[in-house]
This record gives C-alpha cells, sequence and structure tokens, in this order.
C-alpha cells in the first residue's frame, strides 16, 4: 500500500473518533438532563460550550502544523480530547461549571483537528487526488455520528451514559500507537516511502515545503478567503445545530422513542456519507477533463447550498415521520457536494498556508456551534416550536452558497 494511502486511512480514523466522542453528548444529555433537572437553555449551553475551546485551538493548531508538522499536532490534541471526553462523568457530578469546564478542554484538543489534518493532506495528497481524498475524509463525520448514534443508545441503555465516555474516550489512546509509528509530516520525512511515490507526490502536491510567517493584514483584508470564511461558517451552522440537536428533535419534537432515536437520526447521516464522497469524485473529475477550477468549485457549492437551503425551508411544512427524515436526507444529499467547493478551496488560495487558512476559517466557522446551540436552546424555550429552528438555518445557508458565487477564487493569493 502507498504511504499517501496510509496516512488517509488513520486521518480518516481520527476524524471517526473526533465525531463519536462529539456526537455522544447529543444522546447522553437526554438522561443527563433527567437526572441534573436542565432546562432547554441549559442544554444549549452545555452543546454550546465546547465550542469555546474549539474556538481558540484552530488558528494555532494550522500555524503549527505548517511550522513544526501536522504529525505531532494532530497527536497531541487527540490525546487531549480523548483524556477530557473519559473524565466526563467526572466532570457531570462534579457540577454544572466542572462540565462545562470539561466540554471547553475537549474542545481545545479537537480544534486542531482540521487545520492539521489538511496542513498533512497539502503536503502528502496530489492535486489530481485532492477532492477525493478530502471527501473520504470527511466522510468520516457522517460515519462517525452514525457509529454514535446507533451504538451510543444501546451503551446508555445496556451499561450507562457514563460507559459511552470511558469506552469512546478510551479509543482515542489506542488510535495514537499507531499514528505515531506509521505517519510522518512530510513525505521527505517518511523512511518507508518509496522513490516512486515520494518523486511523485513531490511533483505534483500542492506544497512541500513548511510555512513561513504570513501577515495578517495580508489575511484579513483578502476578499476570497472570507469567501471560503463564510461558507464554511453557514455550512458549520447547520452542521452543528443537527449535530447537537436532532436527537433531541427527534425524540421531543417527533416524539419517537429513545430506543429509535439513533437509527433515525442517523439516516441524513448516511446520506452524507455516500454524496460527500460522490461530491468529491464528481468535483475531481471535472477539473481532471478540463473544466475551470473556479466553475468546478462555485457549481459543487452552489448545488450543495442551494439544495439544502431548499430541503430545510420544505421541513416545517411536512407533518409526517417519514417526510421529514426523508428530505432531511435529501438536503444532505445536495449538502455532499460542498466537498468539491469551499471544503477543497485552502489549497486553491495558500498551498503552503492550508493549516493556517483551515484554522482561520474552521476558528470562525466553531462559532455556530456555540452560537447556534444556545440560539436553538432559546428560540425553542420563547416558541415551544422547532419550525423558527429550521427556518434560521435555512437563511444562514442561503445566505453563506450566495456569498461563497459571488466572491470565490481560485487564483493563489499567498504565496
Amino acid at each position: 500500500m502507498h504511504q499517501r494511502f496510509k496516512v488517509i486511512a488513520l486521518t480518516v480514523a481520527a476524524v471517526f473518533i473526533c465525531y463519536i466522542d462529539r456526537v455522544v453528548i447529543s444522546l447522553a444529555i437526554i438522561p443527563m438532563s433527567e437526572e441534573a433537572g436542565w432546562s432547554e437553555t441549559q442544554k444549549g449551553i452545555i452543546l454550546g460550550s465546547f465550542y469555546i475551546g474549539y474556538m481558540v485551538t484552530q488558528i494555532y493548531g494550522g500555524v503549527l502544523s505548517d511550522r513544526i508538522g501536522a504529525k505531532i499536532v494532530l497527536g497531541v490534541g487527540l490525546l487531549v480530547w480523548s483524556l477530557f471526553t473519559f473524565i466526563t462523568p467526572w466532570a457531570f457530578f462534579g457540577g454544572f461549571i466542572s462540565l462545562i469546564i470539561a466540554r471547553i478542554g475537549m474542545g481545545l484538543g479537537e480544534g486542531i483537528t482540521f487545520p492539521a489534518w489538511h496542513s498533512l493532506y497539502a503536503r502528502w495528497i496530489p492535486f489530481s487526488e485532492r477532492a477525493r481524498s478530502v471527501a473520504i475524509t470527511n466522510s468520516a463525520i457522517p460515519i462517525g455520528t452514525i457509529f454514535g448514534l446507533v451504538v451510543t443508545p444501546v451503551i446508555i441503555l445496556n451499561l450507562s451514559w457514563q460507559w459511552a465516555f470511558y469506552l469512546y474516550g478510551g479509543l482515542g489512546f489506542i488510535w495514537y500507537i499507531f499514528w505515531k509509528n506509521i505517519v510522518q509530516s512530510t513525505p521527505k520525512e517518511d523512511v518507508n516511502i518509496s522513490a516512486e511515490e515520494l518523486d511523485y507526490i513531490l511533483n505534483n502536491a500542492p506544497a512541500s515545503e513548511k510555512a513561513e510567517t504570513l501577515p495578517f493584514s495580508k489575511l484579513r483584508t483578502n476578499l476570497p478567503l472570507w469567501a471560503i470564511t463564510v461558507a464554511h461558517f453557514c455550512s458549520n451552522y447547520s452542521l452543528f445545530v443537527f449535530l447537537s440537536w436532532l436527537p433531541i428533535f427527534i425524540k421531543d419534537g417527533l416524539g419517537i422513542p429513545m430506543a429509535a432515536v439513533g437509527v433515525l437520526a442517523m439516516l441524513p447521516h448516511i446520506a452524507s456519507f455516500l454524496f460527500i464522497n460522490i461530491g468529491g469524485y464528481f468535483a475531481d473529475y471535472l477539473t481532471n477533463k478540463g473544466m475551470n477550477l473556479l466553475t468546478v468549485r462555485k457549481l459543487c457549492n452552489s448545488i450543495a447550498f442551494g439544495g439544502s437551503g431548499i430541503c430545510l425551508c420544505i421541513v416545517p411544512e411536512l407533518e409526517s415521520v417519514a417526510g421529514i427524515i426523508a428530505i432531511m436526507c435529501l438536503g444532505n444529499v445536495f449538502g455532499g457536494f460542498s466537498a468539491g467547493g469551499f471544503i477543497v478551496n485552502h489549497a486553491d488560495i495558500g498551498p503552503k498556508h492550508t493549516g493556517r487558512l483551515m484554522g482561520i476559517t474552521n476558528m470562525v466557522a466553531a462559532l455556530p456551534g456555540l452560537v447556534g446551540g444556545i440560539l436553538t436552546g432559546i428560540i425553542l424555550d420563547t416558541t415551544n416550536s422547532w419550525d423558527m429552528v429550521f427556518y434560521v438555518v435555512a437563511g444562514v445557508t442561503f445566505f453563506g452558497g450566495i456569498f461563497y458565487f459571488l466572491f470565490a477564487s481560485t487564483e493563489k493569493q499567498f504565496d
């Protein structure tokens, strides 16, 4: 097996662990809140507090990955968030504030994940394989979510909600053993890579060197970077709101028993898994056929945001459980095409600085996890209805698609 495929496989595993650790709280919070007597707003604060830590380490994770290597950064980050996942039950019994602190600590660890692996891929993955490789790795988001949604209720019902955190937290320490022994930050550092593969990567990957300092003023005023940032923010608003609240919506909004919540909640994520990969291959196919790269990015992104937004607007008009889940699945079918849009645009405009650029956009895109989680709780406490939740998410989605279409670029902005 080529070394770059081993890098991809272990990175996919890291993102998978990231999301099973992230999604466990959205199910465990149901018995936790029954035990503690939390309001919807308090649930929103707990769910959103993770993103306080998550925002802090985004840029640092990207800068360090570009400078000293993503192997070290991602490895340490995963150990940190695994530790805080493992101790979450103890934090719960310590009180509301200690649980918030544990959630913030977990966010600090997970915040480096996406900047680190994007920096890694800029140095390991040839241009012709980039969209599909990023898509495969991003597909670990729905797969990890699906696993968490299906397995967590089984653990909760048969062991306890505490054991879900213990088991998922421990998994990260096992992953680290393989990561430490197999992966290197750049192909040049890998003693096991063949000369043929090394030559191929160095001649075709977006970046081959570690990055120098990049003035913040140049980043702050760059419109193509803002296009990615706004699209990332708006995409994550939908992702994070439903990652946290979808199980609660299915149980309380649709009246589904706890035992069936995970099964129904996983269906939209199955659609995401399939079509993130289709979207990535679609973008690479068009690019390798000679279509203008900017046209590919805008086409894929418009399909994703336009289709998802329309589906979100339809949800409140439906009454049947089957219809609601089906239209949410369709929304994720469209959303998968973003794998060829803004998600891979960072390496187009700044190959050597991919980690930092991802850190910047992902830091801003972490705000929806905090704001969206708390706002959703406030909307539910105020209106006692889920309709406004879906309309707000749809409006944010439409805005992101339009802004990206108007201002995106694939020209290199940062040398």
